[in-house]
């Protein structure tokens, strides 16, 4: 059940601080957290808690005198660049909150970071809406570089890292599927295993789907198990897009892929286990998008069955 509302959301930060106590805090424990923020919403309800979409929002990251222990481990000795690369193609309604969750994510566990939104030409005025998120929260923080027609996702990746300063990339889909909490787990894994990638895993530990049917869920499971018995890749979740690179392996990686659409991913991790890169994986909860309608179709499943058998015979 969908319901539309106006919520003005408001940070907790616990008890109230004396002036005392305030003026004792280190600058050390500071961090960017979130202002109170206006916008309309849609509440859904589903098996891994309520999500929370809408077609706008603002945010003002402030600054903060609290920061958990666990927070404060994510970082490491030398200060790390995320760079997200966002692409996107008719994510109008749904690119403000998922950028106001990146933001709020990244903000309240002390992440470097950056957010670079790759437009593939969108007719409904996604490119509009990221200008405007781009003055939101400053162009240091949102880049914009759109291209002026579809050109496949392999080709997105490569235009975004041109203009990532980051050290390490963070790919996810712009359309809600991939919560942002799930970002600190991801960069902790890396650094428990220093791994080379780290993928997040709808098919392991406490991961799971949420909002699809039976027919898209049956369809991604046969898949997945295709791929496991076809390719042996040493990873629980091949066709998923919710994945943490060094920039490095990233770069190579691109470079060695061939296919396109949603093969693509899944070549990415079976060229890693050639390459004999390392990698960790991440239960998540993956959630049907909210708005708009999925590209999967009749001609991605034949183009993805085309694309398992030439790996198959050619890895």
């Amino acid at each position: 059940m969908y319901k539309s509302r106006i919520f003005l959301i408001e940070p907790c930060n616990g008890p109230r601080r004396t002036s005392d106590q305030s003026q004792r805090s280190s600058p050390a424990s500071e961090f960017g957290t979130v202002r109170p923020v206006l916008f309309r919403a849609t509440l859904r309800n589903s098996a891994s808690g309520i999500w929370l979409s809408s077609a706008m929002a603002s945010l003002e990251v402030s600054r903060s005198p609290r920061r958990s222990r666990r927070e404060l481990e994510v970082r490491s000795p030398r200060q790390n660049k995320y760079s997200v690369l966002l692409p996107t193609y008719n994510e109008r309604e749904n690119l403000p909150l998922i950028v106001w969750l990146l933001v709020k994510s990244f903000s309240e566990s002390g992440i470097n970071y950056e957010i670079i939104i790759i437009d593939d030409g969108s007719p409904d005025g996604t490119r509009d809406v990221a200008e405007q998120l781009e003055k939101i929260y400053g162009s240091d923080r949102i880049l914009l570089r759109p291209r002026e027609k579809k050109l496949g996702l392999g080709t997105a990746y490569i235009h975004g890292m041109k203009h990532a300063t980051g050290n390490y990339i963070i790919i996810m889909d712009a359309d809600l599927s991939h919560h942002p909490k799930f970002i600190p787990e991801f960069i902790r894994k890396q650094k428990e295993g220093n791994f080379d990638i780290v993928s997040g895993t709808r098919y392991k530990g406490n991961g799971g789907v949420y909002g699809w049917d039976l027919k898209r869920k049956i369809i991604s499971r046969g898949a997945n198990f295709l791929t496991q018995i076809l390719l042996r890749p040493g990873a629980s979740d091949l066709t998923g897009s919710f994945r943490l690179y060094r920039k490095e392996v990233l770069e190579k990686l691109i470079e060695k892929c061939v296919s396109k659409g949603y093969v693509f991913q899944m070549e990415m991790i079976v060229r890693a286990r050639q390459l004999n890169y390392t990698i960790g994986e991440v239960p998540i909860s993956f959630v049907d998008r909210v708005y708009g309608e999925s590209k999967l179709g009749g001609n991605e499943i034949v183009s993805f069955l085309k694309g398992l058998l030439t790996l198959f015979a050619t890895t």
